[in-house]
């Protein structure tokens, strides 16, 4: 399954555009302008799926330091600080992962 079966490839177009620059990224902000805050709780459990490269269930920071990469191979790495600012946005628990159902209240909570 490609990521561009639930997303729309236009909206990821624009949405990584929008954070090319070192230090622009914004994951809720990303989210919303791809669309993913107004998918189905399966829709993102499958895209969750496809940017947890090892398959362990989780998205930890070297995961997420290419995130943006799983919308496009031409894509930027994200910065450290960018790692961190997702990560705690992402995390409630704070094991230093990201689980799908942490992913779900996350875009839940920010208006998705």
């Amino acid at each position: 399954m490609a990521i561009t079966d639930i997303l729309s490839a236009k909206d990821i177009e624009s949405a990584l555009s929008s954070c090319q620059a070192d230090g622009s990224f914004n994951c809720k902000s990303f989210f919303s302008m791809i669309g993913l805050s107004s998918k189905t709780p399966d829709q993102i459990k499958k895209i969750f799926g496809i940017l947890d490269q090892d398959n362990n269930g989780f998205i930890e920071e070297d995961e997420l330091q290419l995130f943006l990469k799983n919308f496009s191979s031409s894509a930027r790495a994200l910065t450290p600080a960018e790692i961190k600012d997702f990560m705690a946005a992402g995390d409630s628990d704070g094991d230093g992962k990201i689980g799908v159902e942490e992913e779900y209240l996350s875009l839940r909570l920010s208006g998705g």
